[in-house]
């Protein structure tokens, strides 16, 4: 019998086992999409109790207490954080098969040690006080919290009006070297619905912005000084949430008539409403292109449907559920129109509803145009679907219809700090379906294969995706976030990249494993020669580096003049990322030192040489 949440959970077959502790479990994680309050990080926030970290604003364990019987002042009232924890712990038990009990246990797990019980009303006091206990040390702040599970960067979810301060905070602490970055999130500018709720929020964008709102140019002016400014601070990502995709026809008069009429607090009707939305959805987006940003859309959420916990509680207190809006032709009629323009950018689209899986991996395919590797995703399994069928589901989806080789990964769309063992999950869940592949003779008995998909797909496709550096010590060529500047991407995905180890602990089994690579290849491969790019008055140089099985990987282009003109050819740079063995004080980050490297003519040189190793 296979005993409850080992080392080799979720992993059911010898192939799935080393997948996962041999490939996935050490690689960093890139949260391209989460709600943490970074208010919190930038005060490294010391928690309280457990209650505090692990249940409020929680809304899966809510929705589960309440199934379970439990009276709301212990979920969302007024009962102390000792009762509202000891009323979790009876739920805990009567969750078996919920997703909600694996993640429970993992989280105790991973972060609090505790492996010999489970969450009941018999262990809750004992967990309770010895999880407080930890929570008051630093090693415990939230900070804390996010370097140990080996975070590289993490892209918050932010309104057009936040001053994101916080951010600005955390950019300017050289000691914290996670990246946390603003993610664009405007689905208050297109909600018409209630026009005196809209006019307050309009009032507010026109008084952050500096631009004074009469008219919808004037919106569109504002949203774009606030784009703006999120570029600026790092933003490289925007994100809807939509009840489904619109594409109402219009005229352009229409929609300022539109806008016109919600400023003097009349309502629009219900096609005004798709109309108006759809037209600011567009801009939007025509924005991200320009900018070179994602754009992420996540559909079908039938949000708030109690109305007396509505008035009670307000929104967003665990009264959402799938809807079924029609997804095919207004998609295709979305996404059509911006491509038809060239201003279709990169783009990942979520559905909560999985009989919307089809669909989404199909018409990802529609939209590929060759200029980025999966440039329309297929998002991964998405709040109700986070869970192990869901992810089953999206990926076999994604797999059939697509290449899943190309897939972004996992992301936590959380807003717990302790909520990253989703991304453990996420990975036993992908190595299980893969190993499980291999062992059938569905896939090649091949595990260099297999394994750096898995590692692909784990972390270093989002990387590469997203255009956000990471891991860089010191100042560095793309600018002061790590971002590539340029507005358009080049043809090949990412003139250049580097995928690192950032690896936890292994266990015994697979550092011994390891070694026996490493030591391997070193007797049996040259090292590889680097290659080089000097420009201007950069000088150029060659050297060797110290080869390491998948641990060190680079990959080089030469930068591409944008696709839609000349204009940014002054403006490109070398695309270098070295993190080489040998590295001497004092040089710039674009040079690699190796001993003896001999300084060559300075210009647009390309000096080839072998590649680095897999």
């Amino acid at each position: 019998m296979t005993p409850f949440l080992s080392e080799d959970f979720l992993l059911q077959t010898a192939a799935a086992r080393r997948l996962y502790h041999d490939y996935a479990e050490g690689m960093p994680i890139f949260d391209y999409h989460c709600h943490l309050p970074v208010e919190d990080i930038a005060a490294d926030r010391i928690f309280p109790n457990l209650t505090r970290i692990w249940l409020n604003g929680d809304h899966y364990k809510w929705r589960a207490m309440r199934a379970n019987g439990v009276d709301e002042r212990l979920v969302t009232g007024d009962a102390d954080d000792w009762e509202k924890f000891a009323a979790w712990a009876a739920t805990v038990p009567k969750t078996l098969r919920n997703p909600l009990y694996h993640w429970t246990h993992l989280e105790l797990k991973r972060y609090f040690d505790i492996t010999d019980r489970l969450l009941d009303p018999a262990s809750a006091r004992e967990i309770y006080d010895h999880g407080n206990a930890l929570l008051q040390t630093p090693e415990f702040s939230t900070r804390a919290i996010i370097a140990r599970m080996n975070l590289k960067v993490v892209c918050t979810t932010d309104d057009p009006v936040d001053n994101l301060e916080h951010h600005r905070t955390l950019q300017e602490d050289p000691a914290f070297r996670v990246k946390v970055l603003p993610a664009f999130r405007p689905d208050k500018a297109t909600a018409v619905e209630d026009p005196v709720v809209y006019n307050h929020y309009v009032d507010k964008l026109s008084a952050v912005s500096g631009v004074p709102i009469d008219d919808y140019d004037d919106l569109l002016a504002a949203l774009k000084a606030r784009h703006d400014f999120f570029h600026q601070m790092g933003c490289r990502l925007s994100d809807h949430g939509l009840e489904r995709p619109y594409a109402a026809e219009f005229r352009p008069d229409d929609i300022v008539r539109i806008f016109a009429k919600v400023r003097r607090n009349e309502s629009a009707t219900p096609l005004e409403n798709d109309q108006f939305k759809t037209a600011v959805l567009l801009e939007l987006a025509r924005m991200d292109a320009d900018r070179d940003w994602t754009q992420q859309f996540h559909f079908g959420a039938l949000r708030n449907t109690n109305s007396r916990a509505l008035r009670e509680l307000g929104p967003d207190t665990g009264y959402d559920s799938i809807g079924d809006w029609p997804m095919a032709a207004p998609l295709a009629r979305f996404l059509d129109r911006l491509a038809s323009e060239d201003r279709l950018t990169r783009t990942i689209l979520y559905v909560l509803n999985p009989g919307d899986n089809d669909v989404i991996a199909t018409m990802i395919g529609n939209f590929q145009d060759g200029s980025v590797p999966g440039k329309i995703q297929f998002g991964s399994g998405w709040w109700f679907n986070d869970q192990k069928d869901g992810m089953q589901r999206q990926i076999n989806a994604l797999s059939n219809m697509g290449l899943l080789s190309r897939f972004v990964g996992m992301l936590t769309d959380s807003r717990s700090f302790l909520s990253y063992p989703r991304h453990e999950y996420f990975r036993r869940v992908l190595c299980n379906l893969l190993g499980t592949d291999m062992e059938n003779g569905e896939l090649p008995h091949d595990f260099d294969l297999v394994g750096e998909m898995v590692r692909d797909i784990c972390y270093r496709n989002a990387e590469n995706y997203f255009g956000i550096v990471v891991d860089w010590h010191g100042p560095h060529p793309h600018g002061p976030h790590g971002l590539r500047q340029n507005h358009r991407r080049t043809p090949s995905g990412a003139a250049a990249w580097m995928a690192f180890s950032g690896r936890r602990r292994l266990s015994p089994r697979s550092q011994r494993r390891q070694d026996a690579q490493r030591d391997t290849a070193q007797r049996q491969r040259p090292a590889p020669l680097v290659v080089g790019l000097a420009k201007g008055n950069r000088t150029l140089q060659q050297g060797r580096a110290v080869c390491h099985p998948g641990l060190f990987r680079l990959e080089a282009d030469l930068p591409r003049t944008a696709r839609r003109g000349p204009k940014n050819r002054e403006n490109r740079l070398p695309a270098w990322l070295f993190r080489a063995a040998a590295k001497t004080p004092g040089r710039s980050p674009g040079s690699l030192h190796a001993a003896g490297a001999a300084a060559q003519p300075a210009g647009n040189t390309r000096i080839a040489g072998r590649r680095p190793c897999r």
